[in-house]
């Protein structure tokens, strides 16, 4: 008889687990302890990263010796606690944030929808001045993504373009708050509202933000997340779809688990009270309800063990975006007497950002490039970054995607509304660097001082 399996045991488990956290909270004041100071010149500045304390590593060991390695209490905690943050309906976690927008637009061509589901050759109004995976399931899907401009300083849609883009082929708008800066929702939900439009909110970048006082995420038909370690809170990899509407909620939880119609939970059997009493579609009756598919579906669940670091990252997410806000501010103020040489960011009107990044654009007639400023900062040990994609429509996979629709024959798989001028030029001139609570002062000075120099040595 081993140890484990004696009379006691449980009472020595439960011991040996408490001792076991206390050793991982040890240890992880040790880490924090030992973190290295800053040296300017030294030190990378990374544009993003993981911030973590005790919380994190103890949940995750907590759901490591628990061996629960699917979903489990840790996601089912998370997806409440998200849901609650959010005010909205439910919170359906995935393995990232890629999968939250392939999943969100997946729920858009349910047959739930009858008319309003989104079939091949429908058309969906986005922007190419983006991250491609808001795009990608648009394409995958066989609809046509429509590219609209995007307004300089804000970065994100410009709105007076909406209506030009539209045709009666068009069923939702999709759209990304960019680098955690809100689009002119009070224009698009009108606009979406007018002509009876699915909207579907990319949060990726903006968990946190604010739009007139109110989260943005909650004012489409559906919000997306991302958990990746860049972002606002982190799983590792991870994400969300939020639903406002109990059918949508359903929808996406089916599609997400493999398309099935059943809502038991993994190991649980027999919800609903029949699962051997159905008819559905054209499946003899009583065919087993946890085998039945109401969608064509995938396996887009997160673990425990991610969930476990989410729960404990979700409650420090309204200070890790006091953080943000306040590395933007210094750099809008350190700046503002570089605009004869850079457009600096704005927020949107009625806006207020939890920024994932500062973000400029070169001007035009400046005494140096875009790639001479962003080697002079890498040089210096301070990461940065393109505004993602740059434009989507100038990506090879998107070329490539255009040449075998003209080789066929077949019609575009995509269509521009309008000259994408702002978007070529942030393809061209644009970068940014992070705001994330990794940043500390003198990391952020560090940073300001060089680019500063940089520009009066031109």
């Amino acid at each position: 008889m081993s140890d484990l399996t004696k009379p006691g045991s449980t009472e020595r488990q439960r011991a040996l687990t408490s001792e076991i956290l206390e050793r991982v909270r040890e240890l992880a004041q040790l880490r924090l302890e030992s973190e290295p100071p800053f040296v300017a010149g030294e030190t990378p500045v990374r544009y993003a990263g993981r911030v973590y304390d005790a919380a994190e590593m103890v949940n995750l060991v907590d759901s490591a010796l628990e061996f629960w390695l699917t979903a489990g209490r840790y996601a089912k905690r998370l997806e409440a606690d998200l849901a609650a943050f959010y005010g909205l309906r439910s919170a359906s976690l995935v393995n990232s944030g890629s999968s939250a927008n392939l999943l969100a637009f997946s729920a858009l061509t349910s047959p739930e929808w009858k008319e309003r589901r989104i079939r091949p050759g429908d058309e969906v109004i986005t922007v190419a001045a983006g991250f491609p995976t808001t795009v990608a399931p648009i394409l995958q899907y066989g609809a046509v993504p429509v590219f609209v401009d995007v307004s300089l300083p804000t970065y994100n849609v410009d709105v007076s373009r909406l209506e030009d883009a539209r045709s009666p082929r068009t069923k939702a708008v999709f759209l990304a708050h960019t680098l955690g800066n809100p689009f002119d929702l009070e224009a698009v939900t009108a606009f979406c509202k007018k002509h009876g439009l699915w909207l579907v909110e990319d949060n990726c970048d903006a968990n946190g933000s604010l739009y007139q006082g109110r989260k943005t995420g909650t004012f489409g038909d559906l919000c997306t997340l991302s958990f990746y370690p860049p972002h606002h809170m982190t799983t590792g990899e991870g994400g969300a779809v939020l639903a406002r509407d109990a059918r949508m909620a359903t929808v996406v939880e089916s599609i997400r688990d493999w398309g099935r119609d059943c809502w038991c939970p993994s190991g649980k059997d027999n919800t609903c009270g029949k699962r051997f009493s159905w008819r559905l579609g054209d499946l003899p009756s009583g065919y087993d309800h946890k085998y039945t598919y109401s969608h064509l579906g995938y396996n887009l669940k997160l673990t425990d063990l991610q969930a476990a670091v989410g729960v404990a990252q979700l409650q420090k997410l309204e200070g890790f975006g006091r953080a943000r806000r306040e590395n933007w501010a210094f750099f809008r103020e350190a700046l503002a007497g570089l605009e004869e040489f850079f457009v600096l960011p704005e927020p949107t009107r009625g806006a207020d950002p939890s920024w994932f990044g500062f973000l400029l654009t070169v001007r035009e007639g400046a005494p140096f490039t875009r790639e001479e400023v962003v080697r002079e900062l890498e040089d210096r040990k301070i990461q940065t970054r393109m505004l993602f994609a740059g434009n989507l429509v100038r990506q090879p996979a998107i070329t490539a995607l255009a040449a075998d629709a003209r080789e066929v024959g077949a019609p575009a798989p995509f269509r521009v509304a309008g000259p994408l001028t702002q978007t070529d030029a942030i393809m061209s001139r644009s970068f940014w660097w992070g705001v994330y609570p990794g940043i500390g002062a003198a990391a952020r000075e560090y940073i300001a001082e060089t680019l500063t120099r940089f520009v009066r040595s031109r």
